[in-house]
C-alpha cells in the first residue's frame, strides 16, 4: 500500500513536472510557415486579429515575402537623441511571422544614445559593427541593479526580456551595432515617450508626486517631448 501511494504521488509530480514545461513553450509550427497577409500589417478596423498576423495563401507566397534590403545603409541620425533603429521585423518581411526572431541595426552619432526602453515580447542580443558603445539595463524591483559595459567592435551583449536598457556611443566617431531579437513583433516602449507623452497624457500632479519634482518641471518635459 505505502508502495503504490508513493509510486502515484511520484507519476503525479512527473506528470504535473511534464505538463509545465509543456506549457512553459510555444507549440511547435503545423506549417513550413505563415506569411502575413499584408491586408493585416496595418492595424485597421476589420483586420483579423490573431496572436501574431494572419496568414496568406501559401500558393501566393513568393521569395519577396522572405527578403530585405538595405541594411547595409546607415540611418539618418540627426534627431534629439542621435541614434536610429532600421528594423527588420514581421512589417519588413512578412515571412518572419511566427517564426520568433527579428533584427535590426542601429546607428548612433557622436555621443548619440538610444535611451532607456524595453522590448516587452523579446530578448535582444546586440553585436557591435563599428565604434564604442556603453550599454547596459536595469534589472526589476528591488534591487534595480544596473548592469553596463563598454563595448568595442565585434563584442557581444545581452539584453533580457522585458527590462530597461540603452546604448549610448562613447567613442570619437560614429558607431554602428546589428541587434537580433526573440520576436518577430518585439515591440518597444520607450520610458520618456510613454511617460511624459502618453495619450491621454497622464496628470500632471501624479508625475510630479511620482519624482518628487514641482508641476513646472513636468510640464516642461512634456513641452519638450511633444517637440522632439
Amino acid at each position: 500500500m505505502a508502495t503504490s501511494f508513493f509510486l502515484f504521488i511520484l507519476t503525479a509530480t512527473f506528470s504535473s513536472s511534464i505538463l509545465t514545461t509543456v506549457f512553459s513553450f510555444e507549440p511547435a509550427p503545423l506549417q513550413d510557415f505563415c506569411v502575413a497577409d499584408p491586408s493585416n500589417l496595418v492595424f485597421r478596423l476589420g483586420a483579423v486579429r490573431v496572436n501574431g498576423l494572419a496568414c496568406k495563401n501559401p500558393l501566393f507566397v513568393q521569395a519577396d515575402d522572405f527578403y530585405y534590403s538595405g541594411l547595409h545603409v546607415a540611418g539618418d541620425t540627426q534627431n534629439s537623441y542621435g541614434f536610429r533603429i532600421s528594423p527588420v521585423s514581421v512589417y519588413q518581411i512578412p515571412g518572419l511571422n511566427t517564426l520568433g526572431i527579428s533584427m535590426m541595426r542601429i546607428d548612433y552619432a557622436l555621443w548619440g544614445a538610444n535611451p532607456p526602453h524595453t522590448h516587452p515580447r523579446a530578448t535582444e542580443i546586440l553585436t557591435v559593427l563599428e565604434g564604442t558603445l556603453q550599454v547596459g539595463f536595469i534589472t526589476s524591483d528591488p534591487q534595480n541593479r544596473l548592469i553596463t559595459k563598454v563595448l568595442q567592435r565585434g563584442d557581444v551583449f545581452v539584453f533580457p526580456v522585458g527590462l530597461v536598457h540603452f546604448q549610448r556611443n562613447m567613442g570619437l566617431t560614429n558607431a554602428s551595432a546589428i541587434a537580433a531579437l526573440s520576436s518577430q513583433n518585439p515591440g518597444v516602449i520607450s520610458i520618456t515617450n510613454s511617460i511624459f507623452g502618453s495619450t491621454p497624457p497622464i496628470s500632471t500632479e501624479i508625475l510630479a508626486q511620482a519624482f518628487g519634482v514641482d508641476n513646472k518641471i513636468v510640464k516642461l518635459l512634456k513641452k519638450k517631448l511633444t517637440h522632439m
